[in-house]
């Protein structure tokens, strides 16, 4: 089942109620010319290799447990755990388990997509 885009002043469930793991996806929430919120689904042993964006970010671990490493350490963020990275850091991340996490990415004055 997929989330819908989310509009001002929408509620959003970022765990769907009866969503199986086998069902959950990665999914964009919404983008603007300010930011991008993105619900990241990280299986168990998945790597998302070092890169870095332009803009601050934030990410929240809603489920699950991954390892984020970033200016030479490695934390691990399980469900409730929440990091912010200025912008331009080079960082990675491995499921520890099967995870799902809130992405939201800053853009700088005039970034953004349409």
């Amino acid at each position: 089942m997929a989330i819908p885009h989310a509009a001002p002043g929408m509620p959003v469930n970022l765990l769907e109620d009866g969503e199986s793991r086998a069902e959950t996806r990665t999914n964009a929430l919404v983008k603007n010319q300010a930011f991008e919120a993105i619900r990241l689904v990280i299986p168990k042993g998945r790597e998302l290799s070092r890169h870095q964006v332009e803009g601050p970010i934030t990410i929240q671990c809603l489920e699950g447990r991954i390892a984020f490493a970033c200016g030479g350490e490695t934390h691990d963020l399980k469900a409730g755990c929440w990091l912010f990275l200025t912008g331009g850091e080079p960082h990675s991340l491995t499921g520890i388990e099967d995870a799902v996490v809130l992405l939201t990415i800053m853009f700088p004055r005039g970034g953004g997509a349409t």
